[in-house]
């Protein structure tokens, strides 16, 4: 057999494969099903760090000057939430304190925070901005006594609420 009676055999090789009938599968009857994945709204907050204790001691006091403050920026707050136009409140359960407890979101991974806050039992903007994120900031707490108030101690429960802005 020579070079061309080969190639000649081949292209005749390739044609009858390339134009063979394909086989295909017989079908007998079917159906459709409709699927639909649905997202809920999901929010999730959580408070880190424990129980906070403000204690104002003479350590934190200077001679002659009425107010008394101490701060604690060890507690962190943690979001996550898939909805957009969103912003996180702050607010106590206790209805007449003492003594002032003031709130502020210090370094948040997202949003705006809110001014510095006395806290009452209203909610009141923490942190604005928040949509669809997953984030975290410190909170600082102030707490500030007058000397001439006494001595005493208020108990608060703060919530913090995810809420449409």
């Amino acid at each position: 057999m020579t070079n061309g009676s080969l190639f000649a055999v081949a292209t005749t090789a390739a044609a009858i494969l390339c134009c063979a009938p394909i086989a295909s599968a017989q079908v007998y009857g079917g159906d459709t099903q409709t699927i639909g994945v649905q997202v809920a709204p999901i929010t999730v907050v959580t408070v880190q760090g424990g129980a906070v204790a403000l204690n104002i001691t003479d350590a934190d006091v200077v001679a002659g000057v009425d107010a008394m403050t101490v701060q604690d920026q060890n507690t962190r707050l943690v979001w996550g939430t898939n909805s957009s136009a969103r912003k996180i409140t702050a607010q106590t359960s206790l209805a007449s304190p003492l003594f002032q407890l003031r709130l502020i979101a210090a370094s948040p991974t997202r949003g705006t925070p809110g001014p510095e806050m006395l806290l009452g039992t209203a909610p009141q903007n923490l942190l604005l901005g928040i949509g669809r994120s997953l984030g975290s900031c410190t909170l600082r707490y102030t707490g500030t006594a007058l000397a001439s108030q006494g001595i005493g101690t208020d108990i608060h429960t703060i919530t913090f609420t995810v809420t449409t802005q």
